[in-house]
């Protein structure tokens, strides 16, 4: 897909501020610092139209970009991360959950993941909360560039065992190296023609 002029919309903490003009979304959710934010630059492009940090939790509102009015990449807040106070992180999660379950149009879970590393705890509770949700979903391995070439597909399959999963799309991902990203359009634009 080429994308000519992507634009970040608004962020939303509530449903009222949400965008209504109907467009599909592709909802990207992982623990923070996966690299959601540079995922979307890199499958549109841009160097910073989503603002990335090294700091964790910058993520705190739900971020809609807008992609060439044909559907938006809606950045949900990474869980996991400490530094927020406790009645913060509740808040967040309110808003985030309110958000997957209320939203009819949704179009598409993302779960990012690090290739790195086993699933932790909250990996593996946001699989089985994206696998109920009934929503097509993929888990994307991400930062696959961390380590050597040869060995993404058996770091993949490793992952697959963790999550138990047969079935789902679950592809390797590196904003550094773009080589992944055609696999991942592919999967998206199957969804968005559906």
């Amino acid at each position: 897909m080429i994308v000519k002029n992507p634009k970040f919309e608004v962020s939303a903490v509530s449903p009222k501020q949400y965008p209504t003009n109907g467009l599909p979304e592709i909802v990207l959710v992982g623990k923070s610092n996966v690299g959601k934010s540079s995922f979307i630059n890199t499958m549109i492009n841009r160097k910073s139209l989503a603002r990335t940090s090294s700091e964790p939790g910058k993520t705190r509102q739900i971020n809609f970009y807008n992609i060439d009015n044909t559907f938006y990449f809606v950045d949900l807040p990474g869980y996991g991360f400490s530094k927020m106070s406790k009645q913060e992180q509740e808040k967040v999660g309110k808003f985030t959950e309110e958000y997957l379950v209320k939203r009819n149009t949704i179009r598409m879970i993302i779960f990012l993941v690090d290739i790195r590393h086993k699933p932790t705890e909250n990996d593996l509770h946001m699989y089985h909360y994206v696998m109920s949700s009934n929503l097509p979903f993929m888990v994307l391995a991400n930062k696959a560039d961390k380590i050597a070439p040869t060995k993404v597909d058996s770091y993949v399959e490793d992952l697959k065992k963790e999550f138990g999963i047969s079935f789902s799309t679950l592809l390797p991902f590196s904003s550094e190296r773009k080589i992944y990203q055609d696999a991942v359009w592919n999967e998206i634009e199957k969804i968005l023609n559906h």
